[in-house]
């Protein structure tokens, strides 16, 4: 079980950007527009990205690091007027979200990692955003300030106050314009509730409350209460010999504010509502493929574990991702997902090794676009996987530096898994495992696409 619990480990920050020209089929391209970001020889193991998220609008674009950065990215304004749009983003602000601690009663050291970003929808000229390790949750919020005030009667220029004595005359300060200044601020800490690592956090869609979850429960909070949080799903057994499966995701519904889910490390995902019971120990539907006992084997409850699970934007389907492939579930069907996509089915015969590396434990997420058509996921040598839902094409495209021009056309890459290699092949061999896709994210109004690959950033968007 340890294993199971056990977090992957990620990459770091940079960026750059692809545009996909459409074919006359109605497939999509992608090409080249823009990085940010090291060079792969001057990663650190704190650069590494360890969380990407687009905000509700799509003009700003937040990614977390291993080493507690939180470093948040703005659409260009000239980018977004330019004919046709681009989808360019600079860098809006940095800010050190985490420390790493230590547990003194448990003797355990606690990463600055940052685990999980979420925004919350924009109220005023602010924005918030709630970002997480594995043991403590903060609301931060960044406002931009472009006005100072000049001229106080008690300090000087320097800000150091005046003898009162050297005082003659008052006047009235004055609002003068400043070079515009991005600041971060913490407005609330959610500390001391989880006892284990916590691997998710999501935001109601009421706007008031959100959840968190680590490997054995589920805690809900309001975002104005800090010291208190109500325990809604709790799975840990009396005798802890008797644990055999672990929580590894969790999300409420875009807009019934009752209704979550939570995944496990068994393959399953739960949904719960709120109303019925205030321990959602019992849950309302029980998603599960059955699985077929002639395909069994040593690895079958390790790949079968989901790593990630989101509700469409629409609230009718849902998408989980398991080691091998991404499901799409109806809510009103809870006997087998309606679709399956195969995301890297040539490894199934390398699972062995996969194992002996520890490859088999990487937890990749998955994602919709903005009208919940089409699906992407990562993989490994810096694959990624797109899937049109409408046409059932699908491509596998490669996040690399050595495609870093402006609007260079990423051509599709195939995997041969037999002895003879096609010339445009990579062969399963020759895959660089510690090159991994684990996080990626889809503008939620247009086709761009942000993808983490270790230390860079890479944002992909549709060619008009």
């Amino acid at each position: 079980m340890a294993e199971l619990i056990r977090q992957s480990s990620w990459t770091r920050f940079g960026s750059i950007i692809n545009n996909l020209p459409k074919k006359g089929n109605g497939e999509i391209q992608w090409c080249f527009s823009q990085v940010k970001g090291t060079s792969d020889d001057d990663v650190t193991e704190a650069d590494i990205i360890s969380c990407v998220e687009f905000n509700h609008s799509g003009e700003l674009l937040a990614t977390g690091d291993k080493g507690g950065r939180v470093v948040i990215f703005q659409r260009d304004p000239e980018s977004k007027q330019a004919l046709p749009r681009r989808g360019e983003y600079n860098v809006y602000s940095t800010f050190q979200s985490h420390e790493a601690e230590f547990d003194y009663l448990k003797s355990l050291e606690i990463e600055e990692k940052i685990n999980k970003i979420r925004w919350l929808k924009r109220k005023n000229p602010a924005h918030f955003l709630l970002s997480t390790n594995d043991k403590t949750i903060k609301l931060w919020k960044v406002s931009e300030r472009d006005k100072t005030i000049d001229g106080y009667n008690l300090k000087d220029e320097n800000g150091q106050v005046k003898d009162p004595l050297s005082i003659t005359t008052l006047h009235i300060p004055v609002v003068k314009p400043m070079e515009l200044m991005v600041e971060a601020s913490p407005r609330r800490i959610f500390a001391n509730a989880h006892s284990y690592h916590i691997n998710s956090i999501s935001v109601n869609s009421d706007q008031e409350t959100y959840l968190s979850a680590d490997d054995l429960r589920i805690n809900l909070w309001h975002l104005e209460i800090t010291d208190q949080s109500f325990n809604i799903v709790d799975i840990k057994p009396t005798n802890m010999e008797e644990l055999t499966e672990v929580i590894t995701a969790a999300e409420f519904h875009p807009s019934q504010c009752n209704v979550f889910v939570y995944s496990s490390s068994k393959g399953t995902i739960r949904l719960c509502d709120m109303r019925s019971s205030a321990l959602c120990d019992h849950h309302s539907k029980l998603f599960e493929e059955p699985e077929d006992p002639t395909s069994r084997s040593f690895f079958s409850e390790i790949i079968s574990s989901i790593s990630d699970v989101k509700f469409s934007n629409n609230g009718r389907y849902m998408i989980s991702r398991d080691y091998l492939s991404v499901k799409v579930w109806d809510l009103n069907m809870d006997t087998k997902p309606v679709e399956c996509y195969h995301v890297h089915e040539y490894l199934r015969s390398k699972l062995c090794s996969l194992y002996e590396n520890d490859c088999i434990f990487d937890k990749f997420e998955c994602c919709w676009n903005g009208t919940d058509s089409c699906l992407i996921t990562g993989s490994y040598n810096n694959f990624f996987r797109v899937f049109d839902r409408n046409t059932r094409r699908d491509v596998t495209l490669e996040a690399s530096r050595d495609i870093a021009k402006a609007r260079t056309i990423l051509r599709p890459r195939k995997v041969g898994t037999g002895g003879k290699r096609k010339k445009d092949e990579i062969g399963v061999d020759c895959l660089d495992f510690s090159r991994k896709i684990l996080h990626t994210a889809w503008h939620p109004q247009e086709n761009i696409i942000a993808v983490a690959a270790t230390n860079n950033l890479y944002i992909f968007q549709e060619k008009l």
